[in-house]
């Protein structure tokens, strides 16, 4: 019965602090980006690990990289902001006529099988970009406190390991935490940043395809592809579900909607099938079925942020829940095959 209360009580928490919650989670987030993309900076710049390497210049390498990957994510969001932007106000603004040629098509398709579509299950474009556009408004409101975490992190990271060794913890317990802290970092950083490098080479190869198919918007839709391949199972299936909708309700043939299903989803079979399991597989072991449910849990309680950080917050419990014998059976039913890591190497 406590524990039942505990569980109600901390989702209740979850979902009245999102507004601290969420900003902080994105600071974090920015934070293991930016300094796995700096950490494959560092490893491509001479004397890597190397003796001959001396302390100031391997330091001057660090802040190098550092400033390297803040270069690469400034990039994307001054791409953002000059190219994306405009072109996603101005679909938006355009998603009432987008409504009415959609609910013109399903009349047609209708006519065409001889069964009514409920009106009611077409999709109301207006009213969700709607809703996706306050999410927005609502993390965009919050960049500065974002920004204020994020500094925070970076001028805090460097002393971290002095405030653990500074924890008055037995050894083992000192070590149980190290572990479980180095864990959750060296996965993060590796997921993030392959997540990152797929859903960035599914986007690229999307606005190829997509402009070279001539579809409208082929900017917007790579950018919003390379955003919903954070989120699993669903955000691949919208990724590629939303421009093909597009191209069904806005092109004259069938051509359009034909060459673009066939490209995107091609795309996300190699990109998101074949490659993605393939570099994040040493990273994951958890269950398809515990992502799903997880996504939507979180997605109930932070919406779209929720869904975004939803792995990623698994992973974390996960790492964590298989270092403790009480929680262990936690670890074992997220697992994919029911091997998690052994409690007794961090001894």
């Amino acid at each position: 019965m406590h524990n039942i209360v505990f569980f109600i009580g901390l989702i209740f928490i979850l979902w009245i602090g999102r507004s601290i919650f969420i900003p902080l989670l994105f600071a974090t987030f920015l934070w293991y980006l930016l300094n796995a993309i700096a950490v494959y900076y560092r490893r491509i710049m001479p004397c890597y690990k190397s003796e001959k390497c001396n302390v100031y210049l391997s330091k001057s390498y660090t802040v190098l990289s550092v400033l390297l990957s803040f270069a690469s994510v400034g990039f994307i969001i001054f791409l953002f902001a000059t190219q994306i932007k405009p072109m996603l106000v101005e679909l938006y603004n355009a998603t009432p006529v987008l409504q009415q040629k959609l609910l013109i098509f399903s009349e047609y398709i209708s006519r065409k099988i001889g069964f009514d579509i409920d009106i009611n299950l077409i999709p109301n474009l207006p009213q969700i970009a709607g809703y996706i556009g306050s999410s927005l408004a609502g993390i965009a409101t919050s960049t500065g406190m974002v920004l204020i975490y994020l500094i925070f992190m970076f001028v805090e990271q460097s002393s971290f390991n002095k405030k653990i060794d500074a924890m008055p913890l037995s050894r083992i317990k000192s070590k149980k935490l190290r572990f479980i802290l180095n864990s959750i970092d060296e996965n993060m950083k590796k997921y993030l940043f392959t997540k990152t490098f797929i859903s960035a080479a599914t986007g690229l190869c999307a606005y190829i395809v997509l402009h070279f198919i001539g579809l409208e918007y082929a900017s917007v839709w790579a950018f919003i592809i390379f955003i919903l391949n954070y989120i699993p199972t669903i955000g691949s299936i919208l990724a590629c579900g939303l421009p093909i909708v597009y191209a069904l309700i806005s092109g004259d043939t069938w051509h359009l909607p034909v060459f673009t299903a066939i490209s995107l989803i091609g795309l996300e079979i190699i990109f998101g099938n074949i490659l993605d399991p393939k570099l994040t597989g040493k990273t994951l072991n958890i269950s398809t079925l515990a992502i799903l449910i997880n996504l939507v849990f979180w997605g109930m309680i932070w919406g779209p942020a929720g869904m975004f950080f939803s792995v990623p917050i698994l992973v974390a419990i996960y790492i964590t829940t298989a270092q403790f014998s009480s929680t262990r059976w936690i670890a074992t039913l997220l697992s994919t095959d029911g091997k998690i890591p052994d409690e007794t190497q961090n001894d």
